[in-house]
């Protein structure tokens, strides 16, 4: 089996990363840094922008990358209930929900991981968009750009709940309403961003009375 699951500890005895392959090639394609996160999407975005100049107003190009930013939101919210929070019980089955989140609920500070890396980001939102070419033609890019940038702003408040003191304005209430999903009730709270879609199908995870 390629995935460890195991931790590890430092020589000041401090946690380490969870170790998820013993082939160090397959274990750095696991992590992601800021920058790096950065430097890719900056690039994936620019090339959606290139495959979708000229093909529209900039008016028709606003409204089809605000209808890619909803479908985000609702990908955002499907993909973390129905497939990060899917009940599996075979062996591999297990091991492909603890590779591809259950790492995450085990060690949710993790700096390196709040990210998705590159490999799985480009790989899933690739797919979406050929998926929408094969739908809509040539106009999927200025689709996608919208859901492209809602998967930026979706990662980047996700790393930022978890490595930042967020208390205040919406960025607090963004932080306040994933920590509930980590540590109140995993099978709720599931959106990250666009947080009003737990309301909406009844998975919302009541704030404690004081």
């Amino acid at each position: 089996m390629p995935i460890t699951g195991t931790r590890h500890k430092g020589d000041s005895g401090e946690e380490q990363r969870i170790r998820l392959f013993r082939n160090d090639f397959l274990e750095r394609t696991t992590t992601v840094s800021p920058i790096a996160f950065g430097i890719t999407w900056l690039g994936m975005l620019a090339l959606a922008v290139y495959a979708s100049w000229g093909l529209m107003s900039f008016i028709e190009s606003v409204g089809l990358a605000l209808l890619g930013l909803f479908l985000w939101s609702l990908f955002e919210y499907a993909m973390h209930r129905f497939v990060f929070h899917m009940k599996l019980t075979s062996n591999l089955g297990r091991a492909f929900l603890f590779l591809s989140h259950g790492n995450h609920h085990t060690q949710p500070n993790d700096a390196l991981r709040n990210l998705m890396p590159p490999l799985i980001s480009i790989a899933i939102n690739g797919t979406v968009w050929l998926l929408l070419y094969l739908v809509v033609g040539p106009i999927s890019s200025v689709i996608f750009i919208g859901f492209g940038i809602g998967y930026v702003i979706y990662d980047s408040v996700h790393y930022a709940v978890h490595q930042f003191p967020l208390r205040h304005g919406m960025l607090g209430r963004l932080k306040r309403h994933h920590i509930r999903h980590h540590y109140a009730r995993e099978e709720g709270n599931f959106s990250i961003t666009a947080i009003f879609w737990d309301r909406v199908f009844g998975t919302e995870v009541a704030t404690k009375r004081r």
